[in-house]
């Protein structure tokens, strides 16, 4: 039977972003991003299928970028994309999933989402767990002084775009993703999409989440930054279990609660819980 979802996401007062309340009974949460699962990668989706089977969290947060790119949630239903459907599909049975748009499936839609059991975040979203507020972000958006980036965000992000290029037929669409993913390729390779997080409008977003901490990927860093101003940035690993050595990290945040006589995990003050941060590889999951 698949676990219950969590409370609705409750608006909040003064223009701070909805939030998403974790469940009492919620211990163990995972964060990974930038998977850019592909066929041509199987050593890749095998690690990441069999974390997904065994992972012990009560939530898993994909925080974007899960495939090397998307056309279209009419492309689930064989082939690669298919054997992905089957492994959310099992594991949603047993755990919450959420999932955030990256720069590279930004067209994963609500169909596929309910195929799935996963739940669709925005970007960004506000989570409460463990008597904190936690920023989750894919990340681009805030990579600001990557000016020709963001203009080709904000066409693609653009509905009627989106709607136009939804409806070119399926060999289509995978021809242009194509020649989308090998500029997106040449410029990495001539250095020019290595832009990071602008650090003014990353802490003005951790500010009016009301939170600390920003969990993120996209840039393929990863590191814990200070920011300042007791604010922190922590950057997920993207994966690639074909590289020496192998890239396949989990963050890891885990409640540790001092109980109190006759109390359960569940009755616990989440205000009394610290939470504990690890990065930590699929097998330790």
């Amino acid at each position: 039977m698949s676990p219950a979802p969590p409370p609705a996401a409750q608006a909040q007062a003064d223009g701070v972003w909805p939030v998403l309340q974790a469940p009492p009974d919620w211990r163990v949460l995972d964060f990974i991003s930038d998977l850019h699962l592909q066929a041509s990668e199987p050593a890749s989706f095998d690690a990441w299928r069999r974390y997904m089977q065994h992972t012990r969290a009560d939530a898993v947060f994909i925080l974007g970028d899960l495939f090397d790119v998307w056309v279209g949630d009419d492309a689930a239903g064989s082939g690669f994309e298919l054997q992905c459907v089957e492994v959310l599909q099992q594991a949603g049975r047993r755990l919450k999933l959420f999932f955030m748009h990256g720069n590279r499936d930004f067209l994963v839609g609500a169909k596929f989402m309910a195929l799935c059991n996963t739940t669709l975040l925005a970007d960004p979203a506000t989570l409460h767990f463990g008597g904190q507020h936690w920023l989750l972000s894919h990340g681009d958006a805030l990579c600001l002084a990557d000016t020709d980036y963001q203009a080709f965000r904000a066409t693609v992000r653009n509905p009627l775009w989106q709607q136009d290029f939804l409806a070119k037929p399926l060999d289509e669409r995978k021809a242009v993703a194509r020649a989308l993913r090998a500029q997106s390729e040449a410029r990495k390779q001539s250095h020019m999409g290595a832009a990071d997080l602008d650090l003014g409008a990353t802490k003005a977003w951790l500010a009016r989440a009301q939170a600390r901490q920003m969990i993120h990927g996209h840039t393929h860093r990863p590191a814990d930054h200070s920011l300042g101003d007791g604010m922190q940035r922590i950057v997920l690993s993207d994966w690639d279990a074909g590289a020496n050595p192998p890239r396949t990290q989990v963050l890891r945040l885990s409640i540790d609660v001092v109980l109190q006589a006759g109390e359960t995990s569940a009755q616990a003050d989440s205000a009394d819980a610290g939470v504990c941060v690890q990065r930590i590889s699929p097998a330790e999951a």
